[in-house]
């Protein structure tokens, strides 16, 4: 019987071990595939890292930040003294109608237009001198006006006298007395450099000593549109 007993306490003793085997096997199975606790409040992230749930995705910054913008305005041309200017004036009361003004600007460079009204326009560019005209006659005369000004491309000056090839070129840009003479095939030999008479478009002249030009540029005058330029024959003995 003894035998029998010792038997049975070892059978006993293998159930027992069994037995909390499997219980804690089980607890394993029941627990969560995840490594993470789960905190309230935030919502969690599936493998990969791609959020789950409502969160709002921050944006990718910008690899090109805007380029400032650039002035429309950049390109047009400064008005100038002798400029031939074209303006217009639309969106008029019904039935109104006003003929295009075609304007010189006068050497104090400005223009007058209707009702006497002068303005100041070297030196502006078309937009500027557009907003001004607009600004006094709306709401002084006009409910509304769109004016428009344009300078003619219809613009020259001239070299003639003693210079190899006289001639009317167009006037594109500023350009001195001296250029002016370069472009036109410079000096003959029979030039008198020291007389070179600038004949403003309203019939003003002034004298240019173009040898003196190298050593004082103030001494070399800006050409205008519609201006002429003569060089004098030198007296030869």
């Amino acid at each position: 019987m003894t035998k029998v007993g010792q038997i049975l306490g070892r059978l006993g003793v293998v159930s027992c071990l069994l037995l909390t085997g499997l219980f804690f096997a089980g607890c394993q199975t029941n627990k969560a595939d995840s490594s993470f606790s789960e905190v309230p409040g935030v919502e969690p992230v599936a493998q990969g890292g791609t959020a789950t749930g409502n969160q709002t995705a921050t944006p990718a910054a910008n690899p090109n930040p805007a380029a400032p913008a650039t002035n429309p305005d950049s390109s047009a041309e400064f008005i100038k003294s002798g400029d031939i200017l074209l303006i217009s004036f639309a969106d008029l009361p019904s039935g109104s109608q006003m003929p295009p003004f075609d304007q010189k600007v006068k050497d104090d460079g400005t223009i007058t237009l209707i009702y006497n009204r002068a303005f100041h326009a070297a030196g502006k560019r078309t937009g500027e001198l557009e907003k001004e005209i607009r600004d006094f006659y709306v709401p002084a005369y006009f409910i509304n006006l769109t004016v428009t000004v344009r300078i003619s491309a219809d613009r020259f000056y001239y070299v003639d006298g003693e210079v190899r090839v006289p001639s009317k070129l167009p006037y594109t840009s500023d350009i001195t007395v001296s250029k002016a003479i370069a472009s036109s095939g410079g000096f003959t030999d029979f030039a008198n450099k020291r007389n070179v008479k600038l004949i403003r478009s309203n019939g003003r002249s002034q004298t240019v000593n173009c040898n003196k030009v190298l050593e004082n540029k103030e001494q070399d005058p800006l050409v205008l549109p519609n201006d002429r330029i003569h060089v004098y024959r030198r007296i030869v003995w």
